[in-house]
């Protein structure tokens, strides 16, 4: 039964695959597989940014219109594209895949293992509902499609903040706790010496303040990623002469996906 799943699942994954578009010759980053959405002037601008953000950070965003993903969940279809092409830099992980599928009126952000912390779930939500949605319901699609690589690019870098509602409450949530965490600690420490304040001593530094001083963890800002995105984002044409290729990424299931 079990030999019988097995074959089951993998003539699935190839029948999958063969669903899955191959990997553009010569490599693009914008790969429109419907046409008549946006025009050549468009794609090339969009190519020319994403090749931008290549040759400065390694970082790779691959834009894919299908026509549909058929019976496939859309996350799905992307999730394995992104494998299928090597979306990314190999050993960086480094790929993020935006598909739409125009005839689903569904898109989708999924990001390589190297790019989970730059940009997680929620900002890929977000990027869909709030600028993407809009954008395509209104017919305005290069627009929503450039404003979302623009705020991916930046989220990555680290330059948007959480929303205030999603910031808030767990960066004061957490303040509290812990500032009740040290009260507790300086009194439970001051009673154990006997009131001479001889115990207390022992955790604090000269100031008098306990070590864990608050130092702003917590914040929602997009600063994941570490250093990797030192660069920035140059803004103008391609500087390598064109798309060199993808490297070989691996993806994890990081992302999220919506309609409009």
């Amino acid at each position: 039964m079990k030999i019988r799943h097995l074959i089951l699942l993998f003539f699935s994954l190839n029948v999958f695959g063969q669903d899955i578009p191959e990997k553009p010759n010569p490599p693009r980053l914008v790969n429109d597989f419907v046409g008549g959405l946006l025009s050549a002037d468009q794609i090339s601008a969009l190519e020319n940014k994403l090749v931008a953000y290549n040759d400065s950070t390694s970082t790779q965003i691959a834009v894919v219109i299908v026509k549909t993903t058929g019976p496939y969940d859309i996350a799905d279809y992307a999730l394995q594209l992104g494998r299928k092409w090597g979306v990314g830099q190999e050993g960086k992980n480094n790929g993020i895949v935006l598909l739409w599928a125009p005839g689903d009126r569904k898109v989708t952000i999924q990001t390589g293992y190297g790019m989970e912390g730059a940009l997680p779930d929620i900002y890929a939500k977000r990027i869909i509902s709030n600028i993407i949605a809009p954008n395509f319901k209104a017919l305005q699609y290069y627009q929503g499609l450039d404003e979302a690589t623009t705020a991916i690019i930046d989220y990555a870098k680290g330059e948007y903040k959480a929303d205030p509602a999603e910031e808030d409450f767990p960066v004061g949530l957490i303040f509290l706790f812990f500032l009740v965490v040290i009260i507790f600690i300086i009194i439970a420490s001051r009673n154990k010496g006997g009131g001479n304040g001889g115990g207390g001593r022992s955790i604090l530094n000269d100031s008098g303040w306990p070590y864990t001083t608050y130092t702003g963890w917590g914040r929602q800002s997009g600063h994941w990623g570490g250093g990797g995105f030192g660069g920035g984002f140059g803004g103008g044409g391609s500087r390598g002469g064109g798309f060199g290729g993808f490297g070989g990424g691996s993806f994890g299931g990081g992302g999220a996906s919506g309609s409009y």
